[in-house]
């Protein structure tokens, strides 16, 4: 077994369960969470394993507290496979009346998560795993922390990624297989999660036969619309248009729904401040992959093809930085918007955290002209809220993909290359 690749999900998981009884850890396939759940617990039971799944399903419904038992904190991989241990591991976790008993770990929403199971509050506490920010897969320097802007910190970094780098990176992922593999070993990473994607997950998350061409076209749309508010409708005639004689909303939505169960889409809700005139905020969300090589694998495209293409490169770029930007924020108890109004005024990302304090952030993949533009926009969207009704921005910060400085504007801007941040 290689060396553990330490992940910022370590000290959230650690902290969750000083806290509840069990933790779910949950997210896509290949992320890394069977993986961090061995590191951390003492004893594992992996309900996937083909030669006792049968074997562990019964037991499960028969004798389920046999499978709880094991040093502490005890971890059940893939518990989903039989549903029936959630209402277990709670009603376990009330009789031992203690913290730090369970860890779960799922990659996709069971079927049977039905009225007939507990929801677990107050027993089970969950987190979300994604694929690795560039911090934990060592491809930023970490030069420059999210809560040190937070604090208003002065920051310095510097980064040499180049567009050669940044959409090698984003052809990459984050998934661990893919971490210091030579690159053709690394971009086959993305391309056969995605074909597990089309040709097995999405039919086993609920039990019902997907058309594998069909999938493969939602997932390209999905990816022509990256990083936009776009309905679902629209996205639906855009598969119409793709050579398809029929795709209804009902089939539409089974097939996202297979899709979200399996955590492959991670769209960003809005946001949605106290401003000072009353402005329309557009409510559609953000559609995003959980990984940006989700989306270059959907359209066919390598690294080259993304820089023949800088429209579509930017676009999923920003993806990439909605991806970390998640990462980091989890770990400070955040959550991630993205904001836009009638009057097209936008900030793809807002950093908002439990206390109330928020940052706005937009993405830029390099160049002064879109820094300037960024900027002029991350202001004009500050001068708008209403500051009587809520807190200030804690920040404001254009995120770079290729920038050879991080550095605080005159404006007061923060200007941060990806290959700097860190939470």
């Amino acid at each position: 077994m290689g060396k553990y690749m330490t992940r910022i999900a370590d000290k959230i998981i650690i902290d969750r369960l000083e806290a509840k009884g069990a933790i779910l850890i949950e997210g896509p396939k290949w992320c890394g969470k069977t993986t961090t759940g061995k590191h951390l617990a003492k004893s594992v039971i992996e309900m996937d394993r083909p030669d006792l799944t049968k074997q562990y399903q019964q037991m499960a419904e028969l004798n389920p507290s046999a499978l709880l038992a094991g040093e502490v904190p005890h971890m059940i991989d893939e518990w989903q496979i039989a549903p029936n241990l959630w209402n277990a591991v709670r009603y376990e976790v009330d009789q031992r009346d203690e913290f730090g008993q369970f860890i779960l770990t799922g990659s996709s929403v069971p079927i049977t998560l039905d009225s007939s199971m507990h929801t677990g509050t107050g027993r089970i506490g969950r987190m979300k795993m994604r694929p690795m920010s560039l911090y934990e897969s060592k491809d930023s320097n970490g030069e420059v922390s999210l809560s040190a802007l937070f604090k208003g910190e002065i920051i310095n970094g510097t980064d040499t990624h180049n567009l050669e780098s940044i959409a090698y990176l984003i052809c990459r992922g984050g998934w661990p297989k893919a971490i210091d593999a030579s690159e053709k070993v690394a971009l086959r990473q993305a391309i056969d999660y995605y074909d597990a994607i089309v040709y097995n997950d999405v039919d086993r998350v609920d039990g019902i036969k997907k058309d594998s061409e069909r999938m493969k076209k939602l997932l390209r749309s999905y990816a022509r619309n990256i990083s936009q508010q776009v309905s679902l409708e629209l996205i639906r005639e855009d598969i119409l248009a793709n050579d398809i004689e029929s795709f209804g909303q009902n089939t539409l939505y089974s097939y996202l729904d297979s899709l979200k169960k399996i955590f492959v889409i991670e769209d960003s809700p809005a946001w949605n401040p106290n401003l000072r005139s009353k402005t329309a905020i557009r409510t559609t969300d953000t559609r995003y992959f959980v990984d940006p090589s989700i989306a270059s694998v959907s359209l066919g495209l390598g690294p080259q093809d993304l820089i023949n293409d800088l429209n579509t490169m930017g676009l999923i770029f920003e993806n990439l930085c909605i991806r970390d930007l998640r990462v980091y924020a989890d770990s400070l108890d955040g959550q991630i918007y993205h904001y836009r109004d009638k009057t097209g005024l936008e900030c793809d990302a807002v950093v908002h955290l439990r206390n109330g304090e928020y940052g706005l952030i937009e993405i830029k993949l390099g160049g002064d002209s879109l820094i300037e533009e960024g900027a002029r926009s991350l202001l004009a969207l500050s001068n708008k809220i209403d500051t009587k009704k809520m807190k200030k921005p804690a920040f404001l910060m254009v995120l770079c993909g290729i920038a050879p400085f991080a550095y605080r504007r005159k404006d007061s801007v923060y200007v941060v290359p990806i290959g700097c941040l860190k939470d």
